[in-house]
């Protein structure tokens, strides 16, 4: 049953076909076979408490968490060991706005460390590892949210978005991952890794369930002054597969086949895949064209990323010394405590990111580094903005392929060139724009994503396009198997 769409679930819970405790006790049950298989969570509430039917939607249904989310009397870790006792004493306002709408939350989906990291295998519970083929990664960081989603155990969880860490997830499991517009959900209670990036959102099976989840989370919040009022916008209502008229183009130098002179067939097929979608989009009134971007800001996008998002982490994790969170640190001074803290606390990851981000924040490097990747951050933005008033959505393939083995081996190397095509979705955390990956199909079994990415504020359209385009295929909805093989 809990493979099945939130629109189906709510009608059995109002028939009285089935009931929440059944429901729920089902997802738990799955929680635990998945965590044998692909270790997707930090905590499972096995004592979850259903809530009362209403005409909500999402009443008495389940749903995961990402455990970068704080959820009051209940660990919530970031998956990181300098964090592994903490247990807040307050939801966080997505929470808090999910439990208005009367949804159980079953279970702490793990992360890469602090949300810090693409491959979900940072966690300090371990490798979290692809429904689809267990020996496959995830990709991050809402890795356990993409796993538990992608097999069944709910129908969406929470995650949140700094580079592309809910849409390339989604590509990998086969899944849907949509990030809003920046703001449109409170962060308040989210913990902060690049507070100018950090995007909530929701991992699901289909575009209209994401609709439906953002539509309980999104709001103003007094506790969160980048967010906005969005009672106007109405995601789930506004969705009818009309896109006839729309306009929608592609960036030249990122799927040009020409571009990648040593690609593997993995590279070839998958952007033959992302083609056979345009033509779909094109029988059904869409107009796309191709456009060319400046190649130096295109190249620039992994920099520009790394300098803002490890600056703005330094600065965001300046409290982690071992005093205020976590298991304390031992020296007679602050300093000597703090630095015995963070050396046995952090992965290796985090500290290279911190070292990264002290050294881009010192005095004299602050305009060589961090002002001037915020330049060229602004150039990237100038950029789509313009696009934008001549056509209604950016869609491009998510990555170079499918889930790369969690051992580093491949089958087939792909190019050495294709930095830009797995990278390019940061562009949507640059700008704050709403941005959703939908699958676009299969190589040797394993899925792939294809992502729209629309103006600000526009994400009705956006979420309105990626359903026709999903109406026109077969992957909606499906449950991964959990293969070694």
């Amino acid at each position: 049953m809990t493979s099945l769409g939130i629109e189906k679930l709510h009608d059995m819970l109002k028939s009285g076909e089935i009931t929440s405790e059944e429901l729920v006790k089902e997802s738990i049950k799955k929680s635990h076979e998945i965590q044998e298989k692909c270790n997707a969570f930090v905590t499972i509430m096995d004592n979850a408490l259903c809530e009362k039917i209403t005409d909500d939607l999402l009443s008495g249904i389940p749903y995961g968490i990402k455990d970068n989310y704080s959820t009051k009397d209940i660990l919530s870790t970031g998956s990181s060991n300098t964090l592994k006792d903490y247990v807040p004493f307050f939801d966080a306002t997505a929470v808090a706005n999910l439990k208005k709408h009367g949804a159980v939350a079953v279970n702490k989906t793990a992360l890469d460390e602090f949300g810090m990291g693409g491959t979900g295998t940072t966690a300090h519970t371990g490798v979290i590892r692809n429904p689809w083929d267990t020996r496959r990664m995830c990709a991050g960081s809402s890795s356990g949210s993409a796993a538990a989603v992608a097999a069944g155990v709910y129908p969406y969880a929470l995650g949140s978005d700094t580079g592309d860490s809910i849409r390339k997830p989604a590509a990998f499991c086969g899944i849907v991952g949509y990030k809003p517009t920046y703001g449109m959900i409170s962060r308040y209670g989210l913990f902060p890794f690049a507070s100018s990036l950090d995007t909530c959102g929701v991992l699901t099976r289909s575009v209209k369930d994401a609709a439906i989840v953002v539509d309980a989370m999104k709001g103003i919040d007094k506790n969160d002054q980048t967010s906005w009022d969005s009672s106007n916008i109405h995601l789930y209502a506004s969705i009818d597969g009309n896109v006839k008229g729309k306009k929608l183009f592609y960036i030249k130098e990122i799927v040009d086949i020409k571009n990648y002179p040593d690609a593997s067939n993995e590279l070839k097929r998958h952007l033959e895949i992302f083609n056979e979608a345009l033509n779909k989009l094109r029988d059904i009134g869409v107009s796309i064209e191709e456009v060319s971007f400046d190649q130096e800001l295109l190249k620039a996008i992994p920099s520009v990323y790394v300098c803002l998002s490890c600056a703005e982490a330094t600065s965001n994790m300046s409290n982690l010394t071992g005093i205020i969170f976590g298991p304390r640190g031992y020296g007679d001074s602050f300093e000597k405590l703090a630095k015995d803290h963070r050396t046995k606390g952090f992965s290796p990851l985090i500290k290279r990111r911190f070292v990264i981000g002290s050294y881009i924040l010192q005095k004299e490097n602050q305009e060589r580094y961090f002002v001037n990747a915020q330049r060229v951050r602004r150039l990237i933005v100038d950029k789509m903005k313009q696009l934008f008033t001549s056509y209604d959505a950016l869609i491009l393939p998510v990555s170079a392929g499918v889930a790369p083995y969690i051992d580093g081996s491949k089958d087939e190397l792909t190019s050495n060139n294709t930095a830009i095509l797995e990278e390019h979705l940061q562009i949507g955390n640059f700008g704050g724009f709403p941005s959703i990956t939908i699958p676009d199909g299969f190589i040797d079994g394993l899925p792939v994503g294809i992502n729209i990415t629309g103006n600000c504020y526009e994400d009705e359209k956006v979420l309105n396009i990626a359903y026709a385009l999903e109406s026109t295929m077969d992957y909606k909805g499906m449950i991964a198997g959990c293969s070694n093989e």
